[in-house]
């Protein structure tokens, strides 16, 4: 499929404005020289890699959890890619799930998200706010880029759903080098469109 003749599609608009963002502040994140990106994913990335090859669903039948999936991965990738890109430069960039919030969010879902996480998984703001924090601040991470943390701690790859507890895990697909390398390339030829 020619890069040129995409479409903005569900998985370009989150991940566009994600990459707009980071490479906007680039400059002022390098001269920092110690810099750390956020990135906010979901457990959700665990219900599909990015399809390449149809990023668009233009050939597969729509499906909105599928395709808020593919974006949770598109930012893990994100990540990863940041990381090995902007290393040079002092900028690590990690994803985080902050777990199961009612938020705003869920005005969309009739108040029940996913329906999939328990009740008892359920946090606060503020305690889904702690991974991003730590991630953000924690002298135990200077210099550690390219990861997936749950719950303040950093998750254990997994090849399957059900591996991990719930919520926890990151599918070795979202950490995979060559797909964050094809995914910025991807976003680069979005963004010229």
């Amino acid at each position: 499929m020619a890069t040129e003749s995409m479409s903005i599609s569900s998985i370009s608009l989150p991940l566009i404005g994600h990459f707009l963002l980071a490479t906007a502040l680039h400059p002022a994140l390098a001269a920092d020289g110690s810099a750390r990106v956020v990135v906010v994913s979901s457990s959700g990335h665990q219900l599909s890699p990015v399809v390449f090859d149809d990023v668009n669903f233009a050939f597969r039948r729509y499906d909105p959890w599928l395709a808020y999936g593919q974006s949770k991965t598109a930012n893990v990738l994100f990540a990863v890619e940041a990381t090995r890109r902007w290393a040079r430069d002092g900028i690590t960039a990690n994803a985080v799930m902050p777990g199961g919030i009612f938020t705003n969010l869920q005005r969309h879902t009739n108040g029940r998200g996913s329906g999939t996480v328990p009740p008892e998984l359920m946090k606060t703001p503020e305690r889904g706010a702690a991974t991003s924090v730590l991630v953000a601040t924690s002298p135990l991470l200077e210099g550690i880029g390219g990861r997936y943390f749950v719950d303040c701690a950093e998750t254990p790859t997994i090849d399957r759903r059900g591996e991990a507890p719930p919520l926890h895990g990151v599918a070795r697909y979202a950490l995979d080098p060559g797909g964050a390398a094809r995914l910025w390339e991807l976003t680069e030829a979005l963004v010229r469109a």
